[in-house]
Order: structure tokens, then sequence, then C-alpha cells
């Protein structure tokens, strides 16, 4: 089942305090970006982010499940509603999270 674009944009507004929060679209659901980290996916209208120890230490609940067939494991978000918790939660992710590589320029 793939994600609602409702269900997509009030995760993006939800996250919004962290950072610049983009999504791309993949095979139905989402990638999710802050200030161009990949930090996590929505799949089947739920909230999942990479796995992070400075993460795991402010989650209220400790799931770990694949967000769809074949996929690493990766955090389960339950409550998307508290905005707070979200931004807190994603500023935490971040820095433990591998930085995006550089574009190589192909006009070089």
């Amino acid at each position: 089942m793939a994600s609602n674009s409702d269900f997509v944009q009030y995760i993006v507004d939800q996250c919004s305090g962290a950072g610049v929060i983009d999504v791309k679209k993949m095979m139905g659901d989402y990638c999710v970006y802050c200030d161009g980290v990949l930090f996590g996916l929505i799949c089947d209208n739920n909230l999942y982010l990479k796995v992070t120890e400075p993460g795991k230490a402010l989650l209220k609940e400790v799931i770990l499940r694949p967000p769809y067939d074949g996929a690493k494991d990766y955090f389960y978000v339950s409550d998307v509603d508290d905005r707070d918790y979200l931004t807190e939660l994603i500023k935490a992710t971040i820095p433990a999270l591998p930085k995006p590589k550089a574009k190589k320029n192909p006009m070089k």
C-alpha cells in the first residue's frame, strides 16, 4: 500500500522545526530528508527513522521493524502528532548519520 499524499504532507509539516524537510518518492512511498540528510522513510502511512544511538535515547518507545519487505530495521515512530518530540528526535538523529556525498561535476 502506498502512502497517502496528505499524510506525507502532515509529516513534512510536523518535522519542519528540525530544518528544511524534503521528500522524494520511492516506489509509492517516500524518503525523508532534513537539510539534505536522509533520516527516514514514510511507508504505508507510517514514519520510520534510521537507527542511531542518539535517536534511540529519545524515543518514547523503541520499536524496530522494517518499513517494507526485505528492508533492514528502522525505528518505527508511533507518535507523529507531537511536533516538538519529532523535532527533537530528528535534531538528535541527523548528526549521527553520514553526510550526503558531494555530487561530482561532470563538466570538470
